[in-house]
């Protein structure tokens, strides 16, 4: 894809939510801000998640006696972050029905 194609494909995600995966398998929820040519993304309102440990899901499991215990996620609150683009693994958009109409060029 162009510049010249991004640049207008890119508008229309600003100000919407997007989960991103990163290589250390977080994944972060957030409000596209902006993002520049390294493809680093800066997302505002933005809510952390972790996979539970490997200690704490033996540890479920020992006490549950179920080996198929479902853990949730942690999450944390981080507010402003950037996100390095060479650690992005995936890039969801999250669609709303309360979400504004899209930025037209």
């Amino acid at each position: 894809m162009s510049n010249a194609q991004a640049v207008p494909y890119l508008l229309q995600f600003i100000g919407r939510n997007l989960r991103i995966h990163v290589s250390d398998q977080r994944m972060f929820i957030g409000q596209l801000k902006c993002t520049d040519k390294d493809r680093n993304i800066i997302l505002a309102l933005t809510h952390e998640y972790r996979a539970p440990t490997d200690a704490a899901i033996r540890a479920a499991i020992a006490s549950s006696g179920d080996p198929a215990v479902q853990l949730p996620l942690t999450s944390r609150y981080v507010g402003l972050v950037v996100i390095p683009g060479q650690y992005i693994t995936r890039i969801e958009f999250e669609e709303s029905a309360f979400a504004p109409n899209p930025v037209s060029l």
